[in-house]
């Protein structure tokens, strides 16, 4: 028999049933009975913020971790606008969110209310400017549109981006009647209504194959947890696989068995890769548009060779294409389609292909090496660790020289690029973490000063909810990509990029006390720091000084050369009381 009860009831009650069991957010008076009725709900949890990116990102990084479905929730006006960033690398990484977002009641619309967003009588248009961040927004003008437009919402976030719900104080408050729920897996993969796309223009160029197939794998393989069936494919194939560096961690792991692993696509990643596309009969792009940033030096050889692409977009270059919103259904049909008696005669085992890595300019200054200090990381992470990387010089060093851990996640934002995304997202991660059906492990945020003075204070909300995450803070004092194309592009003549020195790990723990928190200038003492801060019972910090002078492996650069001398850095670690982990 219906039963009635509050819009905001509705919502958390459907939210809990699809196992969406977090909602990421910071309150306010135009969504706290969103907030009311989730406190009512012992199957799902409210997490608070520190800022409504960060909340965003953590939904993002919730959805990454393939835990399910990321929601985020922000109040009405500035707390609104602050979801855009966040929302925006959601879109152009087409990671499904869903957005719930407070409005002043429907009867002051147009009426001069505070934070008024409803378009009307000159007054912001909220729902103009989410449609232009997301697959989908809704303004719920009545109660029960909820019945429908919320399981809408959720329908094309699955199907890859965020989704937005406008949701005024009086709609919220509103009674609506309820007749049971509709359901959904939490995975996200195999949503009702997802296309499965016919591979057999794929079956048949891979059956006229004469010679090695290089697979190039994207985001889409780990939106949709498709790993296991491309690692199924890549075997029948006998092909070598690289990755788009925003999917790092779907196609194994150099090192550990996984020989098939040429390394990451475009501008921060692998020489070795474009040698074997070039060298390939067909190239196979499975779940990913390749974009730039991925496909850079990539053009001539894949303008070569045979490219046919399976995913839910198609990529930026010419090919073959097979549209799919169900990348695990298709890459078994795929794979089936090939074995037995259809399989692919001509195709040979790939010739060897060195590990190959991009050559910088050495630098003698004070301070940790980027390419150090990731070696001192990859000695340190255990396997099954969670990684999520942060924009810039850090960015690069780490998707270029830092190999994702077996069984983990290797998460980075380019879709937007935005300082500061690490933060929120590695929350979320370990957050997610604990539904995924994965064992316990940690999660290793990487990220510079610049990002961590935007979004840094996250490290609170990992503090508050004692997660399992260690920061690790490259501190070089400047916004250090800046500083590189200062030196290289405008004759570093000047510099509006650097800042005063700060000793990021000791002012984090005088904030917080009982964070374990420490500040190294070194090799030798950041392998120690490490290994504390990865065996703290909660969250950790471990800041490295390092230098803004120093060129990251990062291709546009390195082919110019500073036009003046590049004046070292000078890092002078401050006197004080030692910090120490247990």
């Amino acid at each position: 028999m219906p039963r009635q009860h509050r819009v905001v009831d509705h919502i958390v009650e459907y939210l809990a049933r699809i196992d969406s069991d977090y909602i990421f957010g910071v309150d306010g008076a135009n969504i706290e009975d969103l907030y009311d009725a989730a406190h009512f709900n012992s199957d799902i949890t409210a997490v608070l913020a520190k800022h409504e990116f960060s909340a965003a990102t953590m939904a993002d990084g919730y959805s990454r971790s393939g835990a399910g479905l990321g929601v985020v929730a922000a109040t009405s006006g500035g707390g609104a606008l602050n979801l855009i960033p966040g929302l925006g690398e959601s879109l152009a990484s087409r990671v499904p969110v869903l957005a719930l977002v407070g409005q002043p009641a429907t009867t002051m619309d147009g009426r001069g209310s505070f934070q008024d967003t409803s378009g009307r009588n000159g007054s912001l248009d909220a729902e103009a400017l989410f449609s232009a961040v997301s697959v989908f927004c809704r303004r719920v003008l009545t109660p029960a549109d909820i019945v429908s437009a919320l399981p809408s919402a959720i329908a094309a976030a699955r199907a890859g981006g965020p989704a937005v719900l406008l949701l005024p104080k009086d709609i919220q408050q509103a009674k609506v009647d309820i007749d049971g729920y509709g359901g959904g897996d939490r995975r996200g993969a195999e949503h009702p209504g997802a296309s499965i796309g016919d591979p057999h223009p794929i079956v048949r160029a891979l059956r006229r194959a004469k010679g090695p197939v290089t697979i190039i794998a994207g985001e889409q393989v780990a939106r949709d947890d498709a790993r296991a069936e491309l690692e199924e494919l890549r075997a029948l194939l006998r092909a070598q696989v690289a990755c788009v560096p925003d999917a790092k961690d779907v196609a194994g792991t150099p090192g550990f068995g996984s020989s098939s692993a040429l390394g990451v696509t475009g501008v921060m990643g692998h020489p070795g890769v474009a040698d074997a596309v070039a060298a390939s009969a067909v190239c196979l792009v499975v779940g990913t548009r390749l974009s730039v940033t991925a496909r850079a030096g990539l053009d001539d050889a894949l303008a070569a060779v045979r490219t046919v692409s399976l995913g839910s977009a198609a990529p930026y270059l010419p090919c073959t294409h097979v549209h799919t919103e169900n990348l695990r259904g298709s890459l078994t049909m795929l794979t089936r389609a090939l074995s037995g008696p259809g399989r692919a005669r001509g195709l040979r085992v790939p010739d060897f292909v060195a590990g190959t890595e991009l050559s910088p300019p050495s630098f003698a200054g004070t301070g940790v090496r980027y390419r150090d200090a990731m070696v001192a990381l990859d000695s340190a992470l255990p396997g099954g660790t969670d990684i999520v990387v942060d924009a810039g010089n850090t960015g690069a060093a780490a998707i270029h020289y830092l190999p994702a851990r077996r069984d983990g996640r290797f998460a980075v934002a380019l879709g937007m690029g935005g300082m500061g995304y690490s933060f929120g997202a590695g929350i979320g991660m370990a957050f997610g973490r604990a539904g995924s059906g994965r064992p316990g492990g940690r999660t290793v945020v990487i990220a510079g000063d610049g990002a961590f003075f935007m979004h840094g204070m996250e490290v609170h909300t990992a503090v508050q909810y004692r997660l399992p995450v260690t920061f690790v803070l490259f501190n070089n004092n400047a916004h250090a990509m800046c500083v590189t194309r200062e030196q290289l592009f405008y004759d570093d003549l000047y510099s509006y990029n650097r800042f005063a020195p700060s000793r990021l790990a000791a002012g984090l723990a005088a904030m917080f006390p009982g964070l374990c928190a420490v500040d190294v200038a070194d090799p030798d003492a950041l392998a120690a720091a490490l290994r504390r801060a990865l065996a703290v019972d909660g969250p950790a910090v471990v800041s490295v000084e390092c230098a803004a002078d120093e060129i990251p492996p990062f291709a546009a650069f390195l082919n110019r050369k500073p036009a003046n001398h590049v004046a070292e850095q000078q890092i002078t670690p401050q006197k004080g009381e030692p910090i120490t982990c247990p």
